[in-house]
């Protein structure tokens, strides 16, 4: 038993109950603290953030998709296995390129319960044909190793990504079932897990393969099929995929394969047995999938043990290693976590899956503990990081994710001044398209009390709680406004149960209402929740009322990157300073914020950006030209000067839309310029603080991350 954010012991449901119609991506089949709720339970609205969201994902991400899969030659690589053609003919892009197929596939089949166009279905009908028949007799399937090696199938467990792709395909098998999509596909997936069963250990001794994939991602995939199939022997598969990883007597071997590099150990998290880590490390992607399949497995097994030894890495990563954006990865180099506080601005990786499996890892732990503190990181993620890799026609994509780009940055492909429409490594956007197809799933739960509401969303909500059918219509303009209207359309007074709304981090103490039916009351405030018990009624109103403030938000002093430097957040939304928005001439690196800014919200929104942002924030700042200084210089503490202006900062997620995109998130403080401006000849006279026409910096609310 785990204790919630308020250290309170929450006990967990006796039974796991099946949801209403199909379930979605998780679906536990052992009961946890919080059920989700079916995929059909909740409906997002198509006026609201998320339902456009979903709407523009649909329309123009999953066509794009599935034209670039084609395009690309990741359909054609398994096309030409199907038809007997592949042997000696070059292999299309990465070897890991099936998994491309198998995440758009996923996301075809999620958007299948709102129905998709005909283009959509064509492909999804020959992707499907072309796996089935690209299938070894045996169960096998890969396309690099049947077409360019079949004598190494197995054989390169570090670099081959066998496994890894092995478990995007039975997750698409899995999305397929439970939709009713996509016709064989799980007749496919059958075959793939007897083939696994046959051929890789799943307890010590029973004579078959000892090894583990050097990218995490099967275990997950696992627990998933035994979910939806219940084959027991796929969760004993998975558990002892975990048990083995980083043990010293398990092999993690390799060959010529190409792309192959010498990394270490920890890089594919094989250094150490996962019940005793105490950091998170390595590859961003591999270390939050592998802790996803090892809630998941803790979760079916009832492993206290080892559901502790995941909230152990999550704290470890949280305290010191994750960027105000929520993502993850600080390093290019190997993709990597890095040290604790190693969190640049400028060559953050962030890479955009990183933040797809941390928002999945955290539902995870979600369910199985009910703390609000995993709720606060989805939010963080999805509204930052995740919501901003993808471009606002939906058709181009940033695979890393940078808090500052510099006004002379050179395009990489993997740290582009703008979104690509595709990637060589094209992980990415296949990866978005699953995530938002299906992002209904991750909003809310229900558990023997009631319900919950951990992420604001615009939609109605279906279900049935304390044995009767209820409906309810939620009405928010989440991320711009911190107000949530839910209103009971269906509701038979026939026992009371409770609702739960979670308080996100960001709120400011005592500034939350609670309005039942046109009077004030006095919520519970529970481990993080409003909450409000009551025998429901249809027509029964509640609104929570939760402020909005501006913050400045200094990171720790061993953050050495920002040292000095302040960020600007209003709700879950981080904000930014983009080079268009500042005045002619000056550069971004120009740029500083007062001790005492101040700041007020606009509506006023930067031309370009119309209908996309609603908010923007105006803030007093210097701009001091430092053009003509040498890269080095004496110290001199005088006061900073330089022309005071106003600029309009925007949502992390917006930027990278108009032509220069040099940006920055983290805003150095006037003091840290004395220096540099002491250099400088005095362009103007000393400017005076702006002063506000509205709310004025009465709205700042100073706090340390």
């Amino acid at each position: 038993m785990h204790a919630d954010a308020t250290g309170s012991d929450a006990p967990a449901p006796e039974s796991a109950v099946p949801p209403a119609g199909p379930a979605g991506p998780v679906r536990p089949k052992r009961a946890t603290r919080l059920r989700p709720l079916g995929l059909n339970e909740v409906e997002l609205a198509a006026s609201g953030a998320l339902g456009d969201w979903q709407h523009r994902n649909r329309v123009a991400t999953l066509p794009h998709c599935t034209a670039r899969v084609v395009s690309s030659g990741a359909l054609g690589n398994l096309e030409r296995i199907a038809a007997g053609v592949a042997q000696g003919a070059p292999h299309v892009g990465m070897v890991f390129s099936d998994s491309d197929v198998y995440k758009t596939l996923e996301a075809i089949a999620w958007e299948h319960v709102r129905g998709t166009d005909a283009p959509v279905e064509e492909f999804a009908t020959r992707a499907t044909r072309a796996i089935t028949d690209a299938q070894r007799a045996d169960g096998y399937l890969n396309s690099w190793f049947q077409g360019q090696r079949p004598d190494l199938a197995w054989k390169d467990l570090r670099w081959g990504h066998e496994l890894y792709c092995a478990g995007h395909l039975l997750q698409a098998s899995v999305a397929a079932q439970r939709t009713g999509a996509l016709p064989g596909l799980a007749a496919v997936a059958e075959r793939l897990v007897e083939h696994l069963l046959e051929t890789f250990s799943s307890a010590d001794g029973d004579g078959r393969l000892i090894g583990i994939c050097g990218h995490p991602e099967i275990e997950t995939a696992l627990v998933e099929h035994y979910r939806q199939t219940g084959d027991e022997r796929a969760l004993g598969l998975a558990t002892h995929q975990i048990d083995l990883r980083g043990r010293a007597d398990v092999e993690l071997p390799t060959t010529d394969l190409p792309g192959g590099r010498p990394f270490s150990l920890s890089y594919f998290l094989h250094y150490l047995p996962v019940r005793q880590r105490r950091s998170a490390t390595g590859h961003a992607v591999r270390e939050l999938y592998l802790q996803a399949g090892v809630v998941d497995v803790a979760t079916e097994t009832g492993d206290e043990d080892l559901l502790t030894a995941s909230e152990t890495i999550w704290e470890d990563l949280y305290a010191a290693k994750t960027y105000l954006t929520g993502a993850h990865g600080s390093r290019h180099r190997d993709e990597s976590i890095g040290d604790p506080y190693e969190l640049p601005s400028d060559r953050a990786y962030a890479e955009t899956c990183a933040a797809i499996a941390s928002f999945q890892w955290n539902w995870r732990l979600l369910l199985a503990t009910g703390r609000a503190r995993y709720a606060d990181a989805m939010e963080r993620v999805l509204w930052n990081t995740v919501a901003g890799a993808t471009s606002r026609d939906g058709e181009s994509f940033f695979y890393s994710n940078t808090l500052h780009l510099r006004t002379s940055h050179e395009d990489e492909e993997d740290a582009p001044r703008h979104r690509l429409d595709w990637y060589e490594c094209a992980c990415c956007p296949p990866n978005l398209a699953r995530l938002v197809a299906s992002v209904q799933s991750y909003l809310a739960t229900s558990d023997d009390s009631g319900l919950q509401l951990h992420l604001p969303f615009d939609g109605q909500v279906r279900t049935r709680l304390a044995g009767s059918p209820v409906s309810m219509d939620i009405r928010t303009d989440h991320p711009w406004d911190g107000d949530t209207q839910i209103i009971m359309e269906d509701c038979a007074p026939t026992a009371p149960w409770t609702l739960s709304v979670r308080i996100p981090r960001w709120s400011e103490p005592g500034r939350f209402r609670v309005v039942l039916n046109g009077e004030a009351v006095e919520p519970t405030l529970q481990h993080d929740y409003l909450t409000l018990s009551r025998t429901w009624r249809a027509g029964d109103r509640v609104q929570f009322a939760n402020a909005m403030p501006l913050r400045l938000v200094a990171a720790h002093p061993r953050v050495d990157a920002v040292r000095g430097c302040v960020a600007l957040e209003r709700g879950p939304l981080v904000y930014c300073v983009e080079s268009d928005d500042l005045p002619p001439g000056a550069a971004i690196e120009d740029l500083v914020i007062d001790d005492a800014p101040v700041l007020e919200c606009s509506t006023k929104v930067p031309a370009g950006l119309e209908d996309y942002v609603k908010v923007a924030i105006s803030a007093s700042v210097r701009l001091v030209s430092s053009t003509s200084q040498p890269l080095y210089g004496e110290h001199l503490p005088t006061p900073a000067r330089g022309e005071t202006a106003e600029v309009r900062l925007i949502p992390y997620f917006a930027r990278a839309h108009r032509p220069s995109a040099a940006m920055r998130v983290w805003l150095p403080t006037a003091p840290l310029q004395r220096a540099v401006a002491a250099m400088t000849e005095e362009s103007s006279t000393q400017g005076t603080p702006l002063a506000a026409t509205s709310g004025g910096s009465g709205c700042v609310d100073q706090e340390g991350v």
